[in-house]
């Protein structure tokens, strides 16, 4: 095993550098160590681990980027999570609604609920719309409205689909891969939600012998009770605290350089200037545009993946002198009269989100493109424009907010544009073809619109494919045939997804399964 820790030079020798302290960067770390792997770990923030699972703390309140449920179908998932945390897990009703027209609707959508509110003859061309795509569907589907106009209809695809999609992306819905709606809402349908309707209005979503609600996504879910940085803080801590790991923090990836006999050299700009890590096996949820554009020597693909889109997010937080202001954790806006896309509130994610009961704390999401009108507004404009927008949708009464904060993150978003998946085909297989001891997990380092449970899979079969020595599993397998993510039972997958590993030309075609060692499975 390498040298833990630094050589007469200053470098620091380790088995594993690992780049971006996320949950798959951390997953990772933590998983490596348990086995006696010495790991360093570069994280660009100075202050906080988790990336977009991070938690915020401004003036006793805590903010969550985006809303990060503790659900996962991968029972190793839910083992790895409760042996890092075992003790601060609280359970969660899940409510959240789609706020249109002055309106709210359950989502997911209950069938009755939305044709009630819509009105008798705006339903009626719902379910004509409907009808007409399922007996004539749009032939070549390229992108995310012709893939969502065969599912629901033309007519409920403008209400509920749109104007939300366009908010959140920048781009128009015709322009965007259809993979964005097969891989987020694959297994939703319009009949599903009214069989689903049906059961719970004559009280048939039972458990056939105990006679108790089924416990889904959509009633309730697990969450840390100071908010999902709870987690990767104590992953860290149990990193470092093992002797074999380290975290940098405020350490920007600067170069990521072969050394020609199979190993790295990263180098990271921190506090205190330059630091070098050696190391046998490299680990990164860096972006993959900015990796490529950061490797020596640089990829062939280095073009393609400068095409790559990102797309940015800011949440402007209001602290509000009120007891209950809506029972939901978040609301999505689906009103083309403000430029907020979702509200969170976070005292229904964990009362102790907010440091006083009389006060109420809600998130405003605005999504974005690092540099444009938003992103560069002042905080104190950002709340202002918070309070007329909340004002403006009847959510929150202005002369109630006693203050406010904003939190920017950058890239939360991989783009799906009609580009993007051959874009990033092109540098995986570069990658893997020319440095089998580079492994890209998470959100950003694969481009892929992973949720948190998603990029700890990565994580996981590339620790696995590191201590064997070999690419033995296919991590671009995992969250390949998801299904609708609001539905499901926790550890319904007793095994991760761990497809053999072959040649990137062969990935499409992969079908087969391995057994997922007992280390993972049973890591707790």
């Amino acid at each position: 095993m390498a040298q833990h820790g630094a050589d007469s030079h200053g470098e620091i020798n380790v088995d594993v550098a690992i780049i971006g302290a996320g949950p798959a960067g951390l997953t990772a770390g933590y998983l490596l160590t348990k086995q006696g792997k010495s790991v360093a770990i570069i994280e660009k923030d100075q202050t906080y681990v988790g990336g977009i699972s991070r938690t915020v703390e401004h003036e006793g309140y805590r903010f969550d980027i985006g809303g990060h449920r503790f659900f996962s179908k991968s029972q190793q998932v839910v083992d790895l999570w409760n042996e890092i945390l075992p003790d601060d897990f609280i359970q969660r009703p899940r409510m959240s609604r789609i706020y249109y027209e002055g309106k709210f609707y359950s989502y997911p959508l209950r069938a009755f609920e939305a044709l009630w509110n819509l009105g008798i003859w705006r339903s009626a061309f719902c379910m004509l719309s409907y009808f007409r795509y399922r007996l004539f569907p749009i032939r070549t589907v390229k992108s995310f409205e012709d893939w969502t106009t065969n599912q629901f209809g033309q007519k409920l695809y403008s209400i509920f689909f749109k104007t939300y999609t366009e908010k959140v992306w920048g781009m128009p819905c015709n322009e965007m891969s259809a993979d964005w709606a097969a891989q987020r809402i694959k297994g939703l349908s319009l009949w599903g939600a009214v069989v689903d309707g049906l059961k719970r209005s004559l009280g048939l979503n039972k458990r056939p012998n105990d006679g108790q609600a089924v416990k889904t996504l959509l009633e309730t879910f697990r969450y840390p009770r100071l908010g999902p940085g709870m987690m990767w803080d104590a992953a860290r801590d149990k990193i470092v605290g093992s002797g074999r790991g380290q975290v940098l923090m405020g350490h920007a990836l600067k170069q990521l350089a072969s050394d020609g006999k199979g190993g790295w050299r990263l180098s990271s700009e921190g506090p205190k200037g330059e630091t070098v890590i050696a190391a046998k096996h490299a680990i990164s949820s860096a972006p993959m545009r900015e990796l490529a554009r950061r490797m020596h020597p640089l990829p062939e693909t280095t073009a393609q993946a400068a095409e790559l889109k990102y797309r940015d997010f800011l949440t402007v937080a209001l602290m509000i002198r009120s007891e209950d202001l809506f029972p939901d954790n978040w609301i999505y806006i689906h009103d083309s009269k403000v430029k907020v896309g979702r509200v969170q509130n976070f005292r229904s994610w964990s009362p102790e989100m907010v440091p006083d009961p009389d006060v109420a704390c809600v998130g405003l999401e605005y999504f974005c493109f690092e540099g444009d009108g938003l992103w560069s507004m002042a905080d104190k404009d950002l709340v202002e424009l918070g309070k007329k927008e909340m004002a403006i949708l009847g959510l929150v009464d202005p002369d109630k907010v006693i203050g406010g904060a904003v939190v920017r993150q950058e890239k939360a978003y991989p783009v799906y544009d009609g580009d993007y998946a051959a874009n990033v085909d092109a540098l995986r297989r570069e990658l893997e073809a020319r440095f089998p001891t580079l492994h890209l997990v998470g959100r950003n380092g694969m481009h892929r619109y992973n949720n948190q449970d998603h990029a700890m899979m990565t994580a996981m079969l590339s620790v696995e494919n590191i201590l064997a020595g070999e690419r033995i599993y296919d991590t671009w397998c995992v969250n390949e045939d998801a299904e609708y993510h609001e539905a499901g039972d926790e550890g319904e997958a007793k095994s991760l997804p761990a497809c053999e590993a072959v040649s990137a030309d062969q990935s499409a075609a992969l079908g087969s399964v391995r057994e997922v060692p007992e280390r993972i499975q049973k890591s707790a």
